[in-house]
């Protein structure tokens, strides 16, 4: 592990469309920002431009709330079509109070209203939602293939999201996609420095960078996001952010 690393973000990329080249335009962003990718690199990009891309928005005038959708609507002050999009891109209602809906995700990941989200995106025409990609590990691949060939560089990928997360106040940045990176580093079985063996260590260190790239990024008006991370080892592991969703056999809190 190295004992320092640097994080740029990078600005003046367009507003991403459906259909749009991500890896086009992230190659132009950083030319006319007169950055260059090196060997090891790793790229956060925020799981906004990903969806965006992959056309992950919804109008919200084309959903039709469920007899269910409606009743919870009702409960928590939300409109029901947006409620129906939560439920369609969930698998487990975990929580909920007036404003908040806590869900297990369908990819696993549990938080705030299944990551479907109205920010940032031009409602126009109409509201709308914005879901995750339909799966972002294979997304952060695709994009690590696609610019390592484009550059003959050794690359990795983390698309960011921010996450809420019990008993801590305010969001963090967090990995919903990985490629190209040790996830979760696994210390189980070590020892610590007065010899004493690790029984439980396992240091998420994807979630940790997508929070450093965060402090660059901005999570409200910012504009900027991506985020490049030098210094740190990239590694041709088979490491998915996947690994990061505890197992619900491990779930304490349901």
């Amino acid at each position: 592990m190295s004992a320092d690393f640097s994080v740029f973000g990078i600005t003046g990329l367009p507003m991403v469309q459906a259909g749009d080249s991500l890896p086009d335009i992230i190659l132009a962003a950083l030319a006319a920002a007169g950055r260059q990718l090196e060997d090891g690199d790793i790229l956060c990009v925020a799981q906004k431009i990903v969806s965006k891309a992959e056309g992950q928005t919804v109008a919200l005038a084309d959903v039709e709330a469920s007899q269910e959708a409606q009743a919870l609507a009702s409960e928590t002050d939300k409109d029901p079509r947006l409620v129906q999009l939560i439920l369609d891109e969930s698998d487990e209602l975990l929580r909920k109070k007036p404003g908040v809906l806590i869900m297990r995700h369908r990819l696993g990941i549990v938080g705030a209203h299944a990551g479907v989200d109205q920010s940032n995106i031009d409602h126009d025409g109409g509201e709308k939602a914005l879901l995750l990609p339909k799966d972002p590990d294979v997304s952060a691949a695709a994009l690590r293939d696609a610019l390592e060939q484009a550059t003959g560089l050794t690359l990795g990928i983390i698309i960011t999201d921010s996450q809420n997360r019990p008993w801590r106040m305010g969001t963090t940045g967090c990995a919903i996609g990985c490629a190209g990176i040790v996830v979760l580093d696994d210390q189980r079985g070590g020892t610590d420095t007065y010899g004493r063996e690790l029984k439980v260590t396992l240091i998420n260190r994807a979630d940790m960078i997508a929070s450093a790239a965060t402090l660059v990024m901005g999570e409200t008006t910012e504009k900027i996001p991506l985020a490049v991370v030098r210094g740190l080892p990239v590694a041709e592991v088979g490491h998915t952010a996947a690994m990061i969703n505890r197992p619900l056999e491990e779930d304490l809190f349901r």
